[in-house]
């Protein structure tokens, strides 16, 4: 449950019964929806003529020594996101810097790109 929204997730056919998404595709379905309601608010509130945003996210595994980005062991593995996104309408150059930097600052993207903490308490 999600508030009063019921949801289902499930594995792919071959370990699950493919009865809802994955918890990857949940994970990156949140960024997503997060990522094209900021940009569309920032668009709004400067009244600048963003028609829509489509986003396409992938994640996989790279081991930390192929990442330019990390500072682990070289043995470990890495989780990377790729993020694909489109702004249609009659933006300048400049608005789609903007709306691409104001991309990075969603709610989510901050939580995925900081330390985060889970603490768990067992319930009798």
């Amino acid at each position: 449950m999600a508030g009063r929204h019921e949801l289902i997730a499930d594995e792919p056919l071959d370990i699950g019964d493919d009865a809802g998404p994955d918890p990857y595709s949940l994970l990156l379905s949140s960024l997503a929806a997060c990522t094209i309601m900021t940009v569309k608010i920032y668009a709004a509130r400067k009244k600048w003529p963003l028609e829509d945003v489509k986003l396409s996210l992938s994640t996989r595994k790279v081991h930390a020594k192929d990442c330019e980005d990390c500072e682990s062991d070289p043995n470990a593995k890495v989780d990377v996101i790729e993020r694909q996104i489109s702004f249609q309408g009659d933006l300048t150059q400049d608005q789609i810097d903007r709306l691409t930097d104001i991309a990075s600052k969603c709610p989510v993207h901050r939580t995925l790109t900081s330390e985060t903490v889970i603490r768990t308490k067992i319930l009798e």
